[in-house]
């Protein structure tokens, strides 16, 4: 079976991408490991970043984001709601050119943002974790090894995981500012959703949950 491309509005900002661009993730020893640094005041990772209507940036309307990092350094987050593609978990790992696993699960491959974009990210469920995944809290990891995917593919992965290409960035203070202006609202991470199978309805879901803007 070959990997399905979204075509729909969730991966509207996103460049058309091909198995061949996939193949990049596996030249990457170590794509990504972040190193959470002390809390700062206003400390927002493991917690879920969402788009107000009045979010004018066409990149992030509607886009609910998985905070992994916030320091003194700046930002970093995993947009969960933009599906790319979906295709045999197999044709994946030989597209990194990694060892099939004889396995016959597909996986969908995730918008995680227009920064690094053939950079590949696992956010996963911190029951299976390598010794580079980084914990974020309440039992939810990141990872950025190819290892990962040959342990999901292997039925050794986590029991939860979404499989991202790019992530989203800010500079110290930009988010804040970003807040204040009403582009975007902050709630509590919550494994249903981020993990829920109905991207469609997840910003949705977010925004339902909203109480008092920050």
């Amino acid at each position: 079976m070959k990997w399905i491309f979204n075509q729909d509005r969730s991966a509207r900002s996103c460049s058309i991408i091909s198995i061949r661009a996939l193949a990049v993730f596996a030249c990457l020893p170590l794509l990504w490991h972040a190193s959470i640094a002390a809390e700062t005041e206003a400390d927002f990772a493991g917690q879920l970043l969402v788009a107000t209507e009045e979010m004018t940036d066409s990149r992030f309307v509607e886009t609910v984001i998985y905070m992994v990092k916030h320091d003194s350094e700046g930002t970093l987050g995993l947009v969960i709601n933009r599906p790319l593609a979906k295709g045999p978990i197999d044709d994946l790992l030989k597209g990194f050119g990694a060892a099939t696993k004889g396995s016959k699960r597909e996986v969908v491959i995730h918008y995680g943002g227009p920064v690094s974009s053939l950079q590949g990210f696992v956010l996963h469920s911190d029951d299976v974790k390598l010794e580079n995944s980084t914990k974020v809290k309440d039992g939810i990891a990141m990872t950025s090894d190819i290892k990962m995917i040959e342990a999901i593919a292997a039925g050794k992965g986590p029991r939860q995981s979404l499989i991202m290409l790019g992530y989203v960035g800010w500079a110290p203070g930009q988010l804040e500012a970003e807040i204040k202006n009403n582009a975007w609202f902050v709630i509590p991470a919550d494994k249903s959703l981020i993990f829920g199978r109905d991207a469609e309805k997840k910003w949705h879901q977010a925004t339902d949950r909203r109480q008092t803007p920050l």
